[in-house]
């Protein structure tokens, strides 16, 4: 992994909020701990001076922060489609964006008659986090569009009715599906994808903590099918599947997110095992979810540097 420079991981807060809260917040979003133990380590902060709404206001996601391109921006068109994924759950549902540039001019999205038949372009699915397509991950999606490429973003939970507009709820959710089934969705949804009538049949994937997660197992159960994967801050695919991982790979990691990194080792001697083609970073001084702009452990500058590598990447391995 090659170090990047230091920035600030507390963009968010008037003052600097302990390493130990991150912690505790990654512990909570992971099911280590319950909200009950969460607020109660919490609450130990607050003879430091911090109020409980400070800390939750820093902690938990505010999506009114996350929204980078508009749904309505002109550069983009926007649906929600379905999939069929006979193995899984039978039915998915995901957030297609697409550069309006693919779409015949005063039409609307979703129509097939809206789409120029003459216009290709690489596609990217998108993963989202443990508790659903919440809006950080859609915005995703059109930063994604907007730069030229057709995004899908399923939502895991669509089964269950769909991300509930609430992450304890969405994560509560994705916890009671089967992982299995859950698995064999986004294999569905990135065939789909690579299989849309505009794609130019190179599949890219780009996913964040469990969807990092996702983009590691894809890269293990279809390599011939995904020319490019992205994860950031996910854990390897099952130990049986990762002899078959080719690549390429980017992977990114937050130098604070000990958990995820204690599998890395490991992984990356099956990566030279198998001879694989990929690339680790590793960012210093960020936290677990530092692209995600909706939370305090936000950092826009190792984000941003992130994106550019993770956009320069997709170019080179899924333009032309």
């Amino acid at each position: 992994m090659s170090p990047q420079p230091k920035s600030d991981n507390n963009a968010h807060t008037s003052q600097p909020i302990p390493q130990e809260a991150f912690d505790w917040y990654d512990e909570y979003a992971h099911g280590i701990i319950d909200r009950r133990e969460f607020m109660a380590r919490l609450a130990g902060l607050v003879a430091l001076g911090f109020t409980m709404t400070t800390l939750t206001g820093a902690l938990m996601p505010n999506y009114a922060l996350a929204e980078q391109v508009s749904f309505n921006d002109p550069s983009i068109q926007a649906s929600y489609v379905k999939f069929p994924s006979p193995e899984g759950y039978g039915e998915g549902r995901g957030y297609l964006v697409m550069p309006a540039s693919m779409l015949i001019p005063g039409k609307e999205a979703g129509d097939p008659k809206t789409l120029d038949p003459t216009k290709k372009a690489p596609v990217v699915l998108v993963v989202h986090e443990n508790r659903g397509l919440n809006p950080y991950i859609e915005d995703v999606a059109r930063r994604l569009a907007a730069k030229g490429y057709i995004a899908f973003a399923p939502d895991a939970l669509y089964s269950l009715g769909g991300y509930p507009g609430n992450d304890d709820a969405g994560r509560a959710m994705q916890a009671s599906l089967d992982r299995s089934k859950i698995e064999l969705d986004f294999i569905a949804a990135a065939r789909f994808l690579k299989a849309h009538p505009q794609s130019n049949g190179k599949l890219g994937a780009v996913g964040f903590c469990f969807g990092g997660y996702i983009v590691n197992m894809l890269a293990a159960s279809i390599p011939d099918e995904l020319a490019a994967g992205v994860p950031f801050y996910g854990t390897p695919a099952a130990t049986e599947l990762r002899s078959r991982v080719k690549g390429p790979l980017m992977l990114q990691f937050a130098a604070l997110d000990q958990r995820i990194n204690d599998t890395w080792a490991e992984y990356e001697t099956q990566l030279k095992a198998n001879k694989a083609e990929y690339i680790a970073y590793l960012y210093p001084n960020v936290n677990h979810g530092f692209h995600n702009d909706s939370t305090a452990r936000y950092d826009e500058p190792t984000a941003e540097l992130a994106w550019a590598r993770t956009l320069d990447f997709f170019g080179k391995h899924l333009q032309g």
